[in-house]
């Protein structure tokens, strides 16, 4: 089984670290969160990326994460800000253990997939669940963690979410106490200890001695986030992928202005907030500086840690190019900044699939405008044509088969979408990042009209599995000239061993290089949505 695999805190090989300081030495963008350089002289840690000047070696100490930097007594630079860098996992073969680690890594990270959200800042239930969740005891699940990592989840958990609010304060013009509640703490007055106690000065001082938030665009609403990135990335390319299957009134790309706009909504079980949470976001791309410029509405301030770890796996901007090429690069030559787009809501994205199912990209976005515009709501935003939200769960589990037949979709995609969003609705399937991918590609094969290529598909994009795998599509088959075989499934499932684990990026490369619009057979032939 392929597992994720955080590098571990007690890397001594002086080559690698060698390796580190000449990526220091260089500003090299590639090797962004993938370490930290910890700074005896100054006690400071930095991206590789940072622009000051360069430490002697001598005075380096090199970090995998920034929870070992601040364990070893490190505080963050504020010019670089560690906060923004992309996060660093490695996919490889790994034991019990590992997986164990790289799961609970992931929780940690995103206490909104939690059944049920704890008492803000309550670190200690945090983890207790987070060891319930994961079927272990806690005091075993501190042992691994500590063992692969070098800290204790509760440090981890802790500088998390520091450095979360550490980017709010200098991004934002987010009140303070309205900061702390967005990053986990129970109180002002814990975070303030908590910030104090770690950084040596309180949120206040922090915000001051910064650049401040950069200036909101043209729509003259919210400030801006940084959101880094490693290249190559072609951006190009992703936004052409979204431009193919935009729902007007929802999304709006603009290629020009290497810009992604769309409205969101976020249910009130992964918010912890009484209500849902409506709004929007406009993400621009800074090829240059190799991050996005994320602008969102206001409204979604007191979700915005949530916001931006849906973002950045939309744009997939935490994968390891060095480490998919090293694998890909010789089967896909050209396509080595090619990214795996995601999807901000997950039921979302399955609906698209579902409504793709044996028609064409063209016809299948056709069907969601009519959806949209039916059964979505409207939602005031800074531009005219961004003005729909996509209709929920609760909405289309109720829909009837004449509302939806008038819309063009047959009775059998019409069974499939009920299905899936009464099963989402109830809370019986979840579909984000941080399910289990076997459990729900399984759950979702037990739904009427939805089979393997659809389960691998949304593993693919929105539970962000590196090595999904739609072995039925056509396209593939072509691209790996077996479609002429007696059971060409089998043979392209042969032929992806060697692209193990990263699957998911060589079916994006063999899409690309085959210029065709992927495909399956009967009775599941689905187009890309």
């Amino acid at each position: 089984m392929t597992s994720p695999h955080l590098p571990s805190s007690t890397d001594t090989d002086m080559a690698s670290d060698e390796g580190r300081y000449l990526a220091v030495l260089a500003r090299d963008a590639r090797f962004d969160g993938r370490f930290f350089t910890g700074v005896t002289s100054t006690g400071i840690y930095c991206r590789p990326v940072c622009a000051v000047r360069t430490p002697r070696r001598e005075n380096c100490r090199f970090f995998s994460l920034a929870a070992q930097a601040e364990s070893a007594g490190f505080r963050p630079c504020l010019r670089c800000r560690p906060e923004l860098a992309p996060q660093a996992l490695v996919w490889s073969v790994q034991d019990a253990s590992g997986i164990l680690v790289q799961q609970a890594v992931r929780l940690l990270d995103a206490p909104d997939l939690w059944p049920a959200r704890p008492t803000r800042g309550d670190s200690g239930a945090t983890v207790a669940r987070l060891a319930e969740r994961l079927g272990v005891s806690d005091r075993h699940l501190r042992r691994i963690f500590e063992a692969a990592l070098g800290v204790s989840p509760l440090q981890y958990l802790q500088t998390r979410r520091l450095l979360t609010a550490k980017q709010l304060l200098t991004d934002t013009p987010m009140p303070v106490t309205q900061v702390a509640l967005a990053s986990g703490f129970a109180s002002v007055r814990r975070f303030n200890a908590a910030f104090a106690g770690h950084y040596g000065l309180n949120p206040t001082q922090l915000r001051r001695s910064g650049a401040g938030p950069l200036k909101a665009d043209a729509s003259g609403t919210g400030s801006t986030l940084r959101l880094a990135w490693r290249p190559p990335f072609d951006v190009a390319a992703l936004l052409a992928f979204f431009e193919r299957r935009q729902f007007h009134g929802v999304e709006w790309v603009l290629p020009h202005e290497a810009t992604l706009r769309r409205t969101v909504r976020l249910p009130s079980a992964c918010t912890g907030m009484a209500q849902e949470t409506t709004g929007w976001f406009s993400a621009r791309f800074d090829v240059v500086r190799h991050q996005v410029l994320l602008q969102t509405s206001d409204s979604l301030y007191p979700v915005l840690p949530l916001v931006i770890r849906r973002v950045r796996a939309m744009l997939d901007l935490d994968a390891d190019p060095a480490a998919i090429n090293a694998v890909l690069h010789p089967h896909f030559p050209d396509g080595d900044g090619l990214r795996v787009p995601g999807a901000f809501d997950g039921f979302e994205l399955a609906v698209r699939a579902v409504l793709g199912q044996q028609i064409t990209v063209a016809a299948a976005r056709t069907l969601g405008q009519r959806l949209v515009e039916r059964l979505g709501e409207p939602i005031a935003t800074p531009w005219p044509g961004l003005n729909r939200l996509f209709p929920t769960a609760a909405t289309l589990a109720v829909a009837d088969g004449d509302t939806l037949g008038q819309l063009g979709i047959v009775r059998q995609r019409q069974a499939a979408i009920v299905a899936l969003a009464r099963s989402v609705d109830s809370g019986g399937l979840a579909l984000h990042a941080g399910a289990d991918v076997a459990a729900t590609t399984a759950a979702l094969c037990a739904l009427p009209g939805i089979g393997d290529w659809t389960a691998q598909y949304i593993a693919m994009r929105v539970l962000r599995w590196p090595d999904a795998f739609p072995a039925a599509d056509v396209a593939l088959h072509k691209a790996l000239g077996v479609q002429g075989q007696k059971n060409p499934a089998r043979a392209a499932s042969a032929a992806s061993e060697a692209w193990r684990p990263w699957r998911s990026y060589a079916v994006l490369r063999a899409w690309a290089a085959g210029t065709a619009e992927p495909a399956i057979p009967a009775p599941e032939t689905l187009s890309k949505q």
